[in-house]
């Protein structure tokens, strides 16, 4: 604890230790594609594969499903996974100012103004960190160094935040990764009890497969009510930070309803909203969408 001058106690800043964070990112990147790989080893060339080539008709027909599925479910997994990695959150452009009030004739005075600073109820925040204007619903990570629009949380399994232009991938990432891990977990559940009989022959096999099973099983239910919570999230067009922060009103202001709220993340164009693109007239959209031409009015967006 820290002790300032005006007597108030500050908590302790855990977020001294952001290097750190960003070292254990890699290692989270790391272990991600080590159990892909696990996974792939066991499902295509201990199980699935073997039966596809040397089974009956029916059951070569299943395994050459489950492959299929496999396969599919993967590609989308990875292609979501890493566009989530190597999108830009998004940040605030170089030298952005909120748009001046022209029924009033006031500028643009940011100098005492302070982010958080509830006394003066205006639309324009500074942040403290970069000292710089912030858009509305933006928010300083301290691990990124920088301020992230629409700034959902900071995630080490993906290496970067997530925010405003990569929240619809890290929900895909999402989507298709509980989607593979129930197929992995079902599709091996009858080497799961065989492990316990031992009659499949190689124990070190058994043993591999068991590991596998448990661990796609226990991703897929943590999985499950993490998307349970994040489609919530998109449901009411709130973020994590914003849904821990946010005063109780009987309606969010941002909240547009739950189709235009879910159009607002995964864009207009269905064809778009199971792959982690957006169409242009989408991307044209972005800006406006999360708060880069918004006005400097009093009282027109929440503090937070």
């Amino acid at each position: 604890m820290v002790l300032h001058r005006s007597g108030i106690a500050m908590a302790w800043n855990v977020f001294q230790f952001c290097t750190a964070l960003r070292g254990l990112g890699s290692i989270m990147l790391l272990l991600v594609l080590a159990l892909v790989a696990v996974t792939y080893y066991v499902e295509v060339f201990e199980c699935y594969g073997p039966t596809f080539f040397t089974a009956t008709l029916p059951d070569s027909l299943i395994a050459l499903a489950v492959l299929i599925l496999f396969h599919a479910l993967l590609v989308m997994l990875l292609w979501s996974y890493f566009t989530t990695i190597l999108t830009d959150p998004g940040g605030v452009p170089p030298n952005w100012k909120p748009n001046s009030d022209e029924e009033t004739g006031e500028t643009d005075d940011l100098s005492n103004l302070m982010e958080n600073n509830d006394s003066l109820n205006v639309g324009i925040r500074i942040c403290r960190k970069c000292n710089q204007p912030k858009p509305p619903r933006c928010h300083h990570c301290s691990i990124c160094g920088r301020c992230i629009l629409k700034m959902d949380h900071h995630c080490v399994w993906v290496v970067n935040c997530v925010g405003a232009m990569n929240y619809k991938f890290f929900l895909l990432f999402l989507f298709y990764t509980f989607l593979e891990t129930t197929l992995v977990a079902a599709s091996l559940l009858p080497r799961f009890l065989a492990f316990f009989s031992n009659i499949l022959g190689d124990p070190g096999t058994l043993a591999t497969t068991f590991l596998v099973f448990v661990l796609n099983l226990a991703f897929s239910l943590s999985l499950f009510g993490f998307l349970i919570m994040h489609l919530s999230l998109v449901a009411r067009n709130t973020s994590t930070i914003e849904a821990f922060e946010k005063k109780t009103s009987p309606r969010w202001r941002y909240d547009l309803g739950r189709w235009k709220n879910f159009e607002q993340v995964f864009g207009t164009e269905k064809l778009y909203w199971f792959i982690p693109a957006y169409s242009l007239e989408d991307l044209a959209l972005m800006p406006s969408l999360h708060g880069l031409d918004y006005p400097t009015k009093p009282d027109s967006v929440q503090e937070f």
